[in-house]
């Protein structure tokens, strides 16, 4: 073990030439990141979840009942031991042939079957007030979260001039704000990862347990070796659009139609914004470049700003369907009310959003012979997927 631990915190990986970690011991002059401070994360994260849950049973709740948003769920499914067997024990999406063999057994039509596995599927989906409580939790911490680093950087000279992330680096004292900000970054960023397992199942579940991971691994990263400087930078940047997109969510959830609309647009030039432009053109650039110059590259350099690269890889990524969502909108907004969020249903959308349109049926028309669109309305009178839907 103690062999693996020398390979693994190998000074000629981690720190430029000529540094050691005893020169980053903490002293009664300075005190510099070291790495056991990273442990106490993992309690907070527990903690915050434990807020979490308050805040949405005693906090969220309320006040979504307080906008006439109700906790029905979907439509339950006709009771069947036949289909209900193949949906627990076989497959929940049947193909055309065993629909067609189960049409038999049962001497029912496929789209009655079709629809009753729909209906089935629904039933594990969680209401319209779920997603609100949710949406409103990551509201309120996003907010505060970026609010707490405007405060701290607008008084950093590394926010004015990003040179100074590398000026006398690494021997930059760590600071109590810094510090809290960091930390508290990470435990949020842990909740995320744990609690994403229990939240709401989306399409993008994979791609957004890539991007929580990621950045776990880039304010560790940057936390231990010290580069903690351009990484509050890049922190504040990517919480800038959070609050936007949870806010035209729950607006979304409310029925207040117009102002989630306005919410979308503000929320789309912000993150495209600060993703493709800001990032890249000031954050990359002194990672990539201006540390070049001042204090040279390293292994762990290398790893770092690779890692950066795929949080942009990801930005873009996102960037791509946003705009083609918006393309979507303006397109059929030609021919009727022009609304972002009602044409994403094939994109980065909530499952549970995907599945409550599914359902929903035009007034007067036989569920069990209807089609469904992309335009039905969901269980809140509106499809409630698209970008909002987005968790970056």
């Amino acid at each position: 073990m103690a062999g693996i631990l020398a390979w693994f915190w190998n000074e000629r990986f981690w720190l430029p030439h000529n540094v050691t970690w005893a020169d980053l011991k903490n002293t009664e002059e300075a005190t510099f990141p070291q790495a056991e401070d990273l442990y106490l994360a993992f309690p907070l994260a527990f903690c915050i979840f434990m807020v979490r849950l308050i805040f949405e049973r005693f906090v969220a709740k309320p006040c979504a009942i307080a906008l006439n948003i109700q906790a029905n769920g979907p439509q339950i499914a006709q009771p069947n031991a036949i289909l209900e067997k193949v949906f627990t024990a076989i497959t929940k999406h049947p193909d055309e042939k065993r629909l067609e063999g189960l049409s038999k057994q049962l001497d029912w039509d496929v789209r009655s079957i079709q629809h009753w596995f729909r209906q089935r599927r629904n039933q594990e989906k969680p209401s319209t007030l779920t997603r609100f409580c949710e949406s409103m939790w990551k509201f309120s911490f996003s907010l505060y979260i970026f609010t707490y680093g405007v405060r701290f950087l607008k008084k950093t000279p590394w926010l004015w001039n990003t040179k100074h992330c590398w000026y006398n680096y690494p021997y930059q004292p760590l600071t109590t704000d810094l510090h809290y900000y960091y930390i508290l970054e990470l435990s949020f960023y842990w909740s995320l990862m744990f609690s994403q397992f229990t939240d709401i199942k989306r399409k993008d579940f994979g791609i957004m347990f890539l991007h929580h991971l990621t950045a776990i691994s880039l304010i560790t990263f940057s936390y231990v070796n010290n580069m903690a400087r351009v990484g509050t930078l890049v922190l504040c940047l990517h919480d800038s659009a959070d609050a936007l997109l949870e806010a035209a969510k729950m607006a979304n959830y409310a029925k207040f139609q117009k102002m989630c609309d306005l919410l979308f647009v503000m929320f789309a030039m912000v993150f495209i914004t600060t993703r493709l432009g800001i990032f890249p053109l000031w954050v990359l650039n002194t990672t990539l470049f201006e540390s070049w110059e001042i204090i040279g590259p390293y292994p762990s350099w290398w790893v770092f700003n690779l890692l950066l690269l795929l949080i942009q890889g990801l930005n873009c990524f996102w960037s791509y369907l946003i705009i083609k969502m918006a393309c979507k909108a303006v397109s059929r907004g030609k021919a009727g009310k022009w609304n972002p969020l009602h044409v994403s249903k094939d994109d980065r959308s909530d499952i549970e959003s995907s599945s409550d349109e599914e359902d929903s049926e035009p007034p007067g028309k036989n569920p069990h012979t209807a089609t469904t669109t992309n335009g039905t309305s969901g269980t809140n009178g509106y499809l409630l997927t698209g970008p909002c839907s987005m968790d970056d």
